[in-house]
């Protein structure tokens, strides 16, 4: 007998671990989709006018091949103890929330929340996040968190313009703030004609802004009391800004107490690692009278069918999905999964904790402040809180390097001061190490003074409610965030079908060397020598993502899909006005666009005009050649989505681009959707100059319950000069995002998807998503009508299904949504891009067994759908208008029109290991009309119908 030895690779990462149907699943499910091959459904799909030529050909890593190459990178990065302060601290993660948090699939593979009923803990979470904000910096409202202190910086200069009452086109900087706030402000203030001052709060003239800003410690370590200058600023009709620290704050007068109409900055150092950048949860808090202006999410406090308390997204119409250009932000990506880290440390530690972790910090500055001052240096301020500043003069260069030698990190002013910056991981060694720095032996001995005036110190109680006084032994904090994620359905649970957010697979070889020490200790602004091992990681990222996209260079630095957009826009406007081509104002959008699109076009100064659709979706070229004639000279940008938002290759996507190019515009094209072209289409060679990726959809980076998210943009040679520079590395174009490179540290779970598929996976991947989604569109097609398919019937990687014909017979979409929680299903995208329809994305990690588990689910609910149509049941008392089901339901009385295991147990429903919403439907509308955004007392909890 010959031995014929196996040809299956188990170490095949892209084949055996990421996609998700087998080779022989597949074939069934070509026989459904009534084709011979994968390259055969392909062929039918996508145009052969817009195939790339060149196959990707890297090679792919194993799993240990590639955790080996990460250590091997991770050790040419030297962390150093860095000291350098300006907005990014050492913090001691607890590992309880590493372990249970942030490495827990649970958390991180969680989509947005904008199904509430399936999103119970994390909602609760991220309202303990806003509670402690909002008893922080003594301001009564706050949101769930946004993208990075100098974003949202920016957003409360522009919340300013909008709610301010004086009429001034000015807007005040404090010349203490953070560099990177200062410049990213200065971005964004330019195409909104919004005059920036920079200066000292002494010389600030209220009369002549409508708002101004101030940093609270100041950059270079200075604290004072703003309450006579916001006075002044109110008294001038005008809004008070303060970019502020939290755990500053845990001692110093909060800004509320000062009369602050907004607080802004990042809670990184609560428990957050610096991550060379990111990602941390900023967050911005108000005055009752403006929190319907404020930008980001905001979790409410509502009711359930029940009566029940129940949380969700509260104010959803102020999204900029919805509003579109007459958005007041293009938020999109929020922070979530950092924010909900930094509750939880506030959870673990209590107002206690913080309240020592503040003191001890400030104590250790004190000490250095007067060790230094004893041995005859001059340091500033005299009022200060963690931060000191030391003049050095012409010796500067001589203590940097005395710093490194001892293993520190100090911040480098002009040419003869430093800045030290200590925080909670300083210790008695630390101290001792800065003073040999400088010369000095030992440390001064422990004494109780302050480093500012005692007017300064805070006098309220905050975070009072019981969930931050809870028994904090890890036993229970682990149950308690055990019960958080038990509440929510998230990948680790089920497929989430959402089309345009592309919910795939986050591997946990991924994830995993983000915590690497190496990686997570670096401050984005230590000399570059020190983070060789990233430089690596970006060089070779920026390089598969151009060839994966045919563009010549790539900024790493937007935080966020929307802020990609905005920094691509951002681009060409500058390459426009390096021409001369200043009148270059007007951006085509197509009605189906993301909401974001035209916020961001709005943002950047452009004038959206819309174009219309075809009748089968697709752009209508003729309206699009109309509205570029019309705009001639003034052309400034179209912003398309490809394969566009309907799902479906375009044929004319190189007229598009053509007549774009015809008149002197740059083509923007959305790469939301580039889960459908990596491998097979590259959109900088059918006609893109820019677009962003949304790392957190096609490379896998988590969507973590609604952020981290990261938006890099690709531009062709031209548009490279123009591409968003920052502080701290130069460049002509202003910075769009607080650090350097975003978000660095999850760059490198894209990084770790792109070696371990290689480039034949990765397109594997691509046809695999456009082969899942084929099929579920087969076995829908006579269930629900299929709204947009391309000329030869076939969708690309999405499809939407068709259910606004059931609104007659009273079932909504909504119905629909929360039935398919009974079943175990999160509901794919609803009502866009049209009113009244569900976007279905399986995505390639997906096996045949989940998706057939959901069809079975939405055949079913079609069945139901049946019922009512033909007058057995009416849509009121059906078991979809009732959805989703708790054990509550279960357990209680039944007297409904059909059975307790119709109604509990339906088809596609999991029976032994059934998910149960913790909550009924929740009641929007009561939510809006009862505002409430902070932890409720806990007599709230007590149930509704008692």
């Amino acid at each position: 007998m010959t031995y014929s030895p196996t040809d299956y690779n188990p170490y095949d990462f892209a084949n055996r671990r990421h996609i998700g149907p087998s080779p022989s699943e597949m074939a069934e499910m070509l026989q459904v989709v009534g084709v011979p091959t994968l390259e055969a459904l392909i062929d039918e799909t996508v145009p052969a006018s817009i195939r790339q030529e060149k196959p990707l050909l890297w090679a792919p890593l194993s799993e240990g091949a590639l955790l080996a190459k990460m250590r091997k990178v991770a050790d040419k990065n030297t962390v150093m103890t860095s000291l350098i302060g300006q907005g990014y601290y050492g913090t001691i993660t607890p590992p309880a929330i590493q372990r249970n948090i942030l490495e827990n699939p649970a958390w991180y593979t969680a989509y947005t929340p904008y199904q509430p009923e399936i999103a119970q803990g994390r909602l609760e979470a991220l309202l303990n996040y806003q509670t402690m904000v909002a008893d922080l910096t003594g301001l009564p409202f706050a949101n769930a968190s946004l993208l990075d202190e100098s974003t949202a910086c920016a957003e409360a200069m522009a919340m300013a313009q909008r709610v301010a009452k004086s009429k001034a086109k000015g807007f005040f900087i404090d010349e203490n703030c953070h560099p990177q706030n200062i410049a990213v402000m200065q971005t964004r203030a330019a195409p909104l004609d919004i005059e920036v001052i920079v200066g000292k709060p002494a010389d600030l003239d209220p009369t002549k802004v409508f708002g101004a800003i101030f940093q609270y410690p100041g950059t270079y370590g200075h604290v004072q009391d703003f309450t006579d200058t916001i006075t002044a600023l109110q008294d001038a009709k005008a809004i008070a800004i303060m970019a502020t620290d939290l755990l500053a704050l845990c001692m110093l007068k909060e800004p509320g107490a000062m009369g602050a109409d907004i607080a802004v900055g990042s809670s990184q150092r609560f428990g957050v690692p610096m991550g060379y950048g990111g990602p941390h949860a900023a967050f911005m808090s108000c005055a009752d009278a403006h929190k319907r202006q404020m930008p980001g999410r905001i979790v409410g406090v509502s009711i359930d069918s029940r009566g029940n308390k129940a949380y969700r997204l509260a104010l959803q119409t102020r999204e900029q999905h919805i509003r579109r250009e007459k958005a007041t932000s293009n938020v999109c990506t929020a922070q979530a999964l950092l924010a909900v880290m930094a509750s939880m440390y506030a959870v673990f530690h209590g107002p206690e904790g913080l309240r020592a972790i503040a003191e001890r910090v400030h104590s250790m500055a004190e000490r250095l402040s007067r060790a230094l001052k004893a041995a005859g240096a001059r340091v500033e301020p005299d009022a200060f809180f963690d931060t000191i500043t030391v003049e050095v003069g012409v010796g500067q260069a001589g203590i940097l390097a005395a710093a490194r030698h001892e293993g520190l990190n100090f911040r480098k002013i002009g040419t003869r001061h430093v800045g030290i910056s200590l925080d909670e991981t300083a210790d008695e060694a630390v101290l001792q190490r800065v003073l040999i720095a400088f010369g000095i032996n030992g440390v001064p001995p422990h004494r109780t003074h302050l480093g500012f005036p005692a007017t300064l110190l805070r006098k309220s109680d905050y975070m009072t409610h019981p969930i931050f006084h809870m028994n904090r032994a890890e036993s229970e904090m682990m149950r308690y965030m055990r019960r958080l994620s038990d509440r929510d359905l998230a990948l680790d649970r089920a497929m989430i079908p959402l089309g345009s957010c592309t919910m795939k697979l986050n591997a946990a070889a991924e994830m995993m060397p983000i915590s690497f020490p190496k990686f997570a200790s670096l401050h984005p602004f230590c000399p570059p020598d020190q983070a060789a091992g990233y430089a690596e990681m970006l060089e070779d990222l920026s390089a598969k993502l151009c060839e994966i996209t045919g563009y010549a260079a790539m900024s790493m630095q937007p935080n966020s899909g929307a802020q990609g957009e905005y920094a691509g826009l951002l681009t060409i406007k500058a390459y426009h006005e390096s021409r001369g081509d200043t009148e270059r104002d007007i951006c085509l959008i197509p009605m189906s666009a993301h909401g974001t699109n035209p916020a961001s076009a709005q943002m950047a100064g452009m004038k959206v005009v819309a174009v219309k659709s075809a009748p089968n979706g697709d752009v209508d070229v003729e309206d699009f050649r109309d509205k570029a004639t019309k705009a001639g000279d003034r052309l400034a940008a179209c912003m398309i989505t490809y394969p566009s938002t309907h799902g479906v290759f375009e044929e004319a996507v190189r007229e598009v681009c053509k007549i774009t190019h015809e008149f002197g515009g740059q083509v923007y094209i959305d790469g939301a959707n580039m889960n459908a072209m990596v491998g097979l289409v590259k959109p900088g060679e059918i006609g893109g100059d820019v677009s962003h990726l949304n790392l957190h959809k096609t490379f896998a980076i988590p969507h973590g319950g609604g952020g981290p998210g990261m938006g890099p943009i690709g531009v062709g040679a031209h548009l490279a000069p123009f591409l968003p520079g920052h502080p701290e590395t130069g460049g002509q174009t202003g910075p769009v995002s607080a650090a350097p490179y975003g978000s660095a540290s999850i760059l490198l779970i894209s990084w770790a998807y792109c070696l371990m598929m290689g480039g034949p996976g990765l397109t594997q991947a691509t046809r695999v998503a456009i082969l899942n989604a084929n099929y579920i569109a087969a076995r829908l097609r006579g269930a629900y009508p299929v709204l947009f398919i391309g000329n030869r019937g076939r969708v690309a990687h999405e499809c939407i299904l068709d259910t606004r014909p059931f609104a007659e017979f009273g079932v909504t979409v909504d119905d629909i949504a929360k039935r398919l929680m009974d079943c175990g299903f999160h509901a794919p995208t609803m009502s866009f891009p049209v009113a009244g329809t569900l976007m279905v994305e399986p995505t390639e990690s997906e096996t045949k067994a989940e998706i057939d588990r959901f069809i079975t689910a939405l055949l079913a609910i079609r069945e139901e759908i049946k019922a009512v149509e033909a007058g057995e049941i009416t849509a009121e008392d059906s078991p979809l208008r009732h959805a989703p089901h708790t054990v509550e339901d279960l357990v209680a009385d039944w007297d409904r029109a059909y059975g307790r295991e119709q109604g509990c147990f339906p088809p596609g429903s999991f029976r032994v290991d059934k998910y149960w919403p913790p909550v009924g439907r929740v009641d929007n509308v009561w939510g809006d009309r009862n505002l409430s955004c902070v932890c409720p007392p806990m007599s709230d909890y007590v149930h509704g119908t008692e």
